[in-house]
């Protein structure tokens, strides 16, 4: 209802559909089953909650799929489900596909009762029916489509199943523009929205944009975006509005807030019995037995640092594999040049260019692709969300909030959507101690410079050991944080999904979605950056800006001076401090010129010092221009005094 959260960008043919779902009830997979991973991400205006659009073909007919933030109601109580609704109330939306998980489908149905409401076109993705059958339930499908007046599509998308049906439904609904059956609800209920509709201008259900039974029940919920808009043009509605409201605590002694709630999950459960059968089941074998193990309070921990270090170790080993084959073509190209890029400002800068290639595809691929197959499948698999909820634990001796373990997970894969991730905690305190913690954790980037450079040349535990001390820093320095800045950390409450063994097409198309945004986004960033290192070489202006860093460098890190180019441009990627080593040092063997302890000092500075560009301009937009200053100087402090430190003790 709100026009500030329409994205701008969806403009193509064919009709509009929304896919809309609680979390963890697989509706990202849906969507990238239908868009086969070819898809644009943006922000919603004024904000930093992404989306995901694709454009897709339906039996040859065009749909515009837009993949909204998960939300559990229409009732919103952070800024993603607030957009979500927003959105759907915004006009722009043909039709909604409701991604319900079948193993929780009591749960699932209070939002599709709500969805009901908004008297929009509705198909229902009737997903995880696998896990429903694991679980026991047999659910009746058409009783469930009779019932709510829409079409319900039994579906597994992990696998495919069910998924063109769903498209195909969708763009069925977008032009028959019919909507289900209203739920009803308790003769008290039933009066009070009689009333209020009675109450109510007709204009005001056209100027919003929504039915008036819709806007009647939200103002029994005291919902407070539809106070705001029906109290400017009709405050004796509103007046009316609350008066329902207390009457109905009154008579069923229940907190004005949630007598229509729960009315609405009592629709929900009588549905859910009607439609559905339970038989009892043993304990889940393998699945049951493995959690057991794996969300054990002691052995949970150590299986997820067991978890973690296998996947570096086993990135580095590929990587490091991998890196020498295609890495070698790189190096007999470099020995033609030869000393030519001496002589000339061309042959200088065709040196760059070739040294960026090379950084590309024999130095950053090598172990990126994979380390982020195989963080997609401990994702997929189910096993982040349970390390996550582990990790909560200590987090909270830390003084943290419990959600900010899903932004600090998230700021190993990529500082940038672990910021954006924040705005998921509801008080400002907790935001910017988070946002201050997540440029200090080891990203994909810096991770590929950890086992490039420490694991390649120290050896594989040494790297192991850089993370571990990542991980350990970024808890003391929150543990600082919290301790300055007052308040307290309330615990955490997340779904589990169940275990799942994602298909291997699923796995390599996501793998290549992520890999891709280092192709088109980072890479050229690369290669751009090594041909002016190139030519400030030429030029010997590499040696001004050495010099204006040697005092850190040379004199409190104990590093060559020549690296203080290499540390400058890595603000830009951090892939590049480690591409324009090699050639600010003149080899590829960088062990012939640095000492074992200079490799680790400059590893560690590059782990925590300043966050590349990306991620400082989202921190600008997240917690202002004074956080971030502080974040810059915070970084930088932490980085001079582990990395001068260690280094010197090494």
């Amino acid at each position: 209802m709100s026009e500030a959260a329409v994205p701008r960008g969806l403009e193509g043919e064919g009709p509009l559909v929304a896919l809309i779902g609680q979390p963890n009830c697989g509706k990202s997979t849906l969507f990238n089953a239908l868009a086969g991973f070819k898809a644009n991400t943006g922000n919603f205006p004024g904000t930093s909650v992404a989306f995901t659009r694709s454009d897709v073909l339906v039996a040859g007919l065009p749909m515009r799929l837009i993949d909204l933030p998960g939300t559990y109601s229409l009732h919103p109580y952070d800024a993603a489900e607030q957009v979500t609704r927003d959105f759907l109330l915004s006009g722009q939306v043909d039709a909604i596909v409701a991604v319900v998980d079948a193993s929780v489908l009591s749960r699932s149905l209070e939002l599709t009762l709500e969805l009901i409401e908004t008297g929009l076109p509705l198909v229902i993705a009737l997903n995880m029916m696998d896990d429903a059958r694991r679980k026991g339930i047999t659910i009746d499908v058409p009783a469930l489509e009779a019932r709510l007046g829409v079409p319900v599509v039994p579906t597994v998308a992990t696998r495919g199943h069910g998924v063109v049906q769903v498209a195909l439904k969708a763009l069925h609904a977008s032009r028959t523009r019919q909507s289900g059956i209203l739920p009803t609800y308790d003769r008290d209920i039933e009066e009070s929205l009689g009333t209020l509709i009675q109450a109510m201008p007709a204009e005001l259900s056209v100027r919003m944009r929504v039915p008036t039974r819709f806007l009647a029940a939200r103002l029994l919920q005291d919902d407070e975006a539809v106070r705001q808009a029906v109290g400017k043009a009709h405050p004796e509605v509103l007046t009316l509005a609350d008066t329902q409201r207390r009457l109905l605590a009154e008579m069923h002694d229940w907190p004005e807030e949630s007598v229509f709630s729960s009315h609405r999950h009592a629709a929900a459960m009588d549905l859910f019995e009607d439609v559905a059968r339970v038989v009892r089941r043993t304990r889940d074998g393998w699945r049951e037995r493995t959690d057991d193990v794996l969300m054990h309070p002691f052995w949970g921990i150590v299986g997820v640092v067991a978890a973690l270090g296998g996947l570096f170790v086993a990135s580095f080993f590929v990587g490091d594999r991998l890196a020498g084959v295609v890495g070698a073509p790189f190096e007999a190209l470099m020995d033609a040049i030869g000393d030519r890029a001496d002589t000339s400002l061309v042959w200088a800068m065709t040196r760059g260019l070739v040294e960026g290639l090379a950084g590309g595809a024999g130095i950053v691929l090598p172990y990126l692709v994979p380390l982020l197959l195989l963080m997609s499948f401990m994702e997929d698999v189910g096993y982040l969300p349970r390390a996550a909820f582990l990790i909560d634990g200590l987090l909270h001796r830390i003084g943290l909030h419990g959600k900010s373990v899903i932004p600090l997970v998230l700021g190993y894969g990529c500082n940038v959507p672990a910021l954006m991730g924040t705005r998921i905690l509801e008080t400002t305190r907790d935001r910017v101690i988070t946002a201050l913690l997540v440029p200090l954790t080891a990203c994909s980037a810096r991770t590929v410079v950890i086992l490039a450079l420490v694991a390649g040349y120290l050896g594989p535990l040494w790297a192991l050991g850089v993370y571990v001390l990542n991980i350990l820093v970024t808890a003391l320095v929150g543990r600082i944080l919290s301790a300055v800045v007052p308040g307290h950390a309330p615990g955490l409450l997340m779904d589990i999904p169940p275990y799942r063994l994602p298909p291997a097409g699923t796995l390599a198309r996501k793998t290549w979605f992520r890999i891709r945004e280092f192709l088109v986004e980072a890479w050229p960033v690369l290669i751009v950056a090594s041909i002016v290192m190139g030519a400030l070489q030429f030029a010997g202006a590499d040696d001004w800006l050495n010099g204006l860093l040697a005092p850190l460098t040379s004199g409190v890190l104990g590093l060559p001076a020549v690296v203080g180019v290499t540390l400058f441009f890595g603000i830009l990627r951090k892939e590049l401090s480690l591409v324009l080593l090699y050639s600010a040092l003149g080899t590829a063997n960088v062990a012939s010129v640095m000492t074992p302890a200079q490799i680790l000092t400059f590893t560690l500075f590059v782990t925590f010092y300043i966050p590349c560009v990306a991620t400082i301009a989202t921190q600008v937009r997240e917690i202002g221009w004074r956080w971030t200053l502080v974040s810059a100087a915070l970084n930088t402090g932490v980085a001079i005094l582990v990395a001068a430190t260690l280094g010197r003790l090494a």
